[in-house]
């Protein structure tokens, strides 16, 4: 076992099982213990932070060369989101009880609810990857679990070009917070799909594609967030820097349910 102080804050991480508890004034946090619509807007308020410095160049220039010196407000937007997916699986599956566990899927699904009320699809597909997962998914969860999450996941249906996010992404306002993969993945189509030059002149119509696909960028920072920064809700996600791997989730997730099981699985009711 080690531990970790920094300031009033004691982390303790126990071999595979995590344990996280922050101690602020002799008190004991959990993300049970705040409001998920509190906790939805601070995510946002980090995502937004992010999605400020992100500049076109660094986008073009990510397709075109995939360069993290010349792209580094996109590459730590991007970890940020991964951070995020990764601490939330870690959450879940540390927990040793069934009925913890299924709190937790409830509480991530609460706030994914705001996420999409204030138009942060960023945190909302982080938070979704992660309940979506397979060492989760495998696991056995609640009818009702199960049914909520084919409601949030039919926003990212590929079929059709992604075309109910696409649809929500257009009927959001400003401020919003889109999900840059799928923009990195509309430029690279553009990109490839169409060369530079046209009969000897510059391919206006390849540039005319990609300032309209960056033009959302601007069009979602016309105006900003108005959250206030809560600092026990953003020391408690500490970055989101406190999670597991890959691997440890597996480990975690096939503790839970062994991978050789011969009973076949049944959704609670």
């Amino acid at each position: 076992m080690s531990y970790l102080q920094l300031d009033q804050r004691v982390f303790i991480k126990l071999f595979f099982h995590l344990r996280i508890f922050i101690i602020f004034l002799g008190k004991t946090f959990n993300i049970l213990n705040f409001k998920s619509t509190d906790l939805a807007e601070q995510m946002t308020y980090l995502d937004y932070q992010l999605f400020i410095r992100l500049d076109t160049v660094e986008l073009i220039l990510w397709v075109q060369e995939q360069n993290e010196d010349k792209s580094y407000n996109l590459t730590k937007f991007t970890e940020h989101f991964n951070n995020m997916s990764f601490w939330c699986r870690t959450q879940i599956l540390q927990q040793d009880d069934s009925k913890e566990r299924e709190k937790y899927m409830t509480k991530f699904i609460k706030i994914m609810k705001f996420l999409r009320k204030y138009n942060n699809f960023n945190s909302y597909l982080a938070i979704l990857s992660a309940l979506d997962s397979a060492p989760i998914r495998r696991l056995e969860w609640h009818k009702n679990i199960i049914d909520n999450l084919k409601e949030y996941c039919s926003l990212i249906d590929s079929s059709s070009s992604f075309r109910a996010y696409r649809q929500a992404l257009n009927e959001s306002g400003s401020p919003c917070i889109p999900y840059v993969g799928l923009i990195l993945q509309d430029l690279t189509f553009v990109h490839i799909g169409n060369s530079d030059i046209y009969h000897g002149k510059i391919n206006f119509a390849k540039r005319w594609q990609q300032f309209n696909i960056l033009d959302n960028l601007r069009r979602f920072r016309k105006e900003n967030y108005h959250f206030k920064r809560r600092e026990d809700i953003i020391s408690f996600f500490d970055g989101f820097s406190l999670y597991l791997s890959e691997d440890e989730l597996w480990q975690l997730s096939e503790s839970i349910k062994p991978r050789c099981s011969n009973y076949p699985k049944v959704n609670k009711q």
